[in-house]
């Protein structure tokens, strides 16, 4: 009985995660750069603003999203942040670039776990 109970209780866990990760999402966004340029991110690497990353307070390490705004660009998340009001993603300046994001600065982009 213990033992199903823990194969359904898993079987539930691994199909959120498979439903959560193809789900679009909207996130309040923005854009870091040049005073960022070159420091070390939340993760140790240095932070490159004309790469394709992004900063996320809880996300893991590593986790790939695709970014749409005007256009769409795929990220990795390497920094914690924003912390400013609501904005839930904060995209290196090459990554806003790509997606037409920078003249707005902030705004809602869709997001899919990929």
């Amino acid at each position: 009985m213990f033992i199903k109970s823990i194969s359904a209780i898993g079987a539930a866990v691994l199909l959120s995660i498979s439903t959560s990760a193809s789900a679009t999402n909207t996130m309040l966004s923005s854009w870091y750069g040049g005073y960022f340029h070159g420091r070390t991110t939340a993760n140790g690497e240095t932070y490159n603003m004309y790469g394709h990353t992004a900063a996320h307070k809880t996300l893991p390490f590593g986790t790939k999203l695709r970014v749409c705004y005007q256009g769409c660009v795929d990220v990795r998340i390497n920094d914690r942040g924003p912390y400013i009001g609501a904005r839930e993603l904060d995209l290196s300046y090459g990554a806003a670039d790509a997606i037409g994001l920078v003249n707005p600065g902030v705004d809602y982009v869709s997001v899919t776990y990929i």
